[in-house]
Order: structure tokens, then sequence, then C-alpha cells
């Protein structure tokens, strides 16, 4: 049987205990939609990589988007902040982008912040009340006033979610831990491109940054 406090022990984690219940009230409490734009989900140009990237996209469509559309439905309902951090340089040459972003290779990024490419996909999109934060860094946190805006309103718990769960999401959840934030992260919303890389991501993060949960874990927090 499927147990958040028991799966995804990592080599330090293995014989540790079981953690405490966890109780999330709502009024304390974020959903942290990372970086789910237009752009991920976008066909290769070459058909080799496009079809390496084949599997990605499917969970992506079938798994993680329609799962975070009904989380963000559930929170609502129970008056939970929808908080949504996007990748968005303010300049378009992109000069102003941590050097992350600037490097060659996957995580080459130049999404001015304008372009329809770099929008939250249509399915997430947010509401006019809901707070989204633009970002020029893997994190979240570092590289946007969301830790002040979190504090600002109370909030102590943040639901992570978003893509990729080995970059951006596990970055983000290293720093709000580190501003002693409770974190958890809802395994089938998000997704690393491979699941191996899922799988082990997973692992690392559980325990020390954060709790590793399902859906139905997170809905049986609140009651």
């Amino acid at each position: 049987m499927m147990n958040w406090k028991t799966n995804y022990r990592s080599f330090y984690y293995v014989n540790a205990p079981e953690p405490d219940d966890i109780h999330l009230d709502p009024a304390q409490t974020a959903l942290l939609v990372i970086d789910v734009q237009r752009t991920y989900l976008l066909p290769k140009s070459d058909p080799k990589e496009d079809a390496a990237w084949q599997p990605f996209f499917a969970r992506m469509n079938d798994i993680v988007i329609p799962n975070i559309r009904a989380l963000i439905d559930d929170c609502r309902q129970r008056g939970i902040e929808i908080v949504y951090a996007r990748i968005a340089c303010q300049k378009d040459d992109g000069r102003d982008r941590s050097l992350s972003q600037k490097k060659p290779g996957f995580n080459y990024l130049l999404l001015p912040r304008n372009e329809e490419e770099g929008q939250i996909v249509d399915e997430l999109a947010p509401e006019a009340d809901d707070i989204v934060v633009e970002k020029t860094t893997d994190s979240a946190l570092t590289g946007t006033n969301l830790r002040m805006l979190l504090s600002n309103m109370g909030i102590r718990n943040v639901i992570a979610t978003g893509i990729f769960t080995d970059q951006c999401v596990s970055s983000t959840v290293r720093s709000l831990a580190d501003e002693s934030f409770n974190v958890v992260v809802v395994d089938e919303c998000c997704a690393a491109a491979t699941m191996e890389l899922q799988q082990r991501e997973l692992e690392i993060i559980n325990m020390i940054y954060c709790h590793v949960v399902s859906l139905d874990d997170v809905r049986n927090f609140f009651d």
C-alpha cells in the first residue's frame, strides 16, 4: 500500500522514524504552481528529440495538468491561496537572467515576460486575484518577492506542484525549507523530463526539504 510516511526514502532516511501526521490549516496554506508554461509542451524541432520527450508530454497532458487543475479547484473551495511562478525576463534580450538560465543547454531560456510561449498553460490559467511571480532564477523564492508575499499573508505551509521536479521545483522547495516553510510536494502534480529523474529527485528532497505525498494525501491533510 502506498504510504507517504514510508515512500521515497533515500539512503539517509531508510531507517528514520515515520513523520508525524500532517494537518494543513487552509488559512495558513498556499498552493504553488511552478513553471507550467506553454513553451514546455511545444513539439521539438528535431524528430529524434521530440520522440524522446513524448513520455514527458504524455505525463503532463494525461496526469500532471489534470491533477493540478483538480487540486486548484479543491483549494479554491477551501479558501486556500493559489500562487503561480513562471520564468520570465524583464528585458527582451534576457540580460537580466541569472547565470543558470544563460548557460547553453536545456536550461537556456529566453522568455520575455509578454511572449505567448512563456504564459501559464490555458488549462491552469490564473484568475484575476491570484498572485503570479515572475522569475529569472530556478527558485521561485530567491528570484522574487514571494517570501515576503507569503509572510504577509500568514502562510506557513506550501503545497508545491509543477515542473521540472529536479530543477525549478526542487530549487524552490529547498529555498522554502531554508526559510522554515512546511512543504509538501504532490507526486502526481509534478514532472521531470524522465520518470527516473522524477523518482530520484523525489527521494532526494523527501523527509529533509519536504514531504512527498499523493493527491489523495493532500486532501486528507485538510480533514
